[in-house]
């Protein structure tokens, strides 16, 4: 496998491609159909995801790919190597048959348990964050090319970002307990591209969650300095039997 720094910038460029496809559909009529857990899937995430399959499978032919519609096809690769992709193709389907832009692209790699680098997407923003552990986190918008880096929490006035489509009881309830006041919503990975970015401190999730959803932003966020940890402090780890996580808090950097 190429280093990380290296591989960094061509998986870029085919979550860029497949934001390329995403665009094609969100200028159109959106086709949604509905999956077994209920959840809406469009043809976009389908050919999308084609997409991802074929250039990473070219590129890292002996890494396995999870990809979230090939498992709900029931298609699994078996993860018997230390490294493996993390694919969700369109991350906030929710956001996208709304159209309110706050849809991304996200492609993690997992190695030991851990998200070694990541690439995360918004097509309809024109924005791209990628990281790798040890090689720090950027951000691209448009000609604008910076490095980003979590920051340190407040002792007061600390801000905290949302999920705008699942915000539930609990986490309204533990923001109360930790005297978060000031939230900022949105969808899909970019709430840990904002706490990658130093926009934020905190994000809870209470809900339920896929890997593929968190993988590249939890990447980004981890070389830009932040962290996530479960509920219960301990370390927030991939590959579980069923891809499914546990409740987390995503966090900016140590020490806060």
């Amino acid at each position: 496998m190429l280093a990380p720094v290296l591989l960094l910038p061509r998986i870029t460029a085919i979550a860029e491609e497949a934001g390329e496809i995403l665009l094609k559909h969100y200028a159109g009529a959106v086709e949604v159909t509905t999956k077994s857990d209920s959840s809406p899937v469009t043809a976009a995430d389908q050919e999308a995801e084609a997409l991802i399959l074929e250039r990473l499978r070219l590129l890292t032919p002996g890494i396995p790919v999870v990809a979230e519609e090939e498992v709900a096809a029931g298609r699994m690769p078996s993860i018997t190597e230390s490294s493996f992709w993390l694919v969700d193709p369109l991350d906030g389907t929710r956001e996208f048959i709304s159209r309110n832009g706050e849809f991304t692209v996200n492609i993690g790699l997992i190695v030991d348990g851990l998200p070694l680098m990541g690439v995360v997407t918004a097509p309809a923003r024109g924005i791209a964050w990628w990281g790798a552990l040890g090689h720090g986190a950027t951000r691209r918008e448009g000609g604008e090319v910076r490095q980003i880096a979590a920051r340190r929490r407040p002792a007061q006035g600390a801000v905290a970002v949302a999920s705008r489509s699942h915000r539930d009881a609990a986490t309204n309830a533990w923001l109360e307990e930790q005297g978060i006041t000031e939230t900022v919503s949105a969808g899909s990975s970019l709430k840990f591209c904002l706490l990658a970015e130093g926009q934020a401190d905190v994000y809870p999730r209470f809900g339920p969650t896929m890997e593929w959803d968190t993988a590249a932003g939890h990447a980004v966020l981890r070389a830009a300095g932040g962290r996530v940890r479960t509920v219960d402090g301990a370390p927030f780890t991939y590959a579980k039997p069923d891809f499914r996580n546990p409740g987390f808090i995503a966090e900016g950097a140590e020490g806060a």
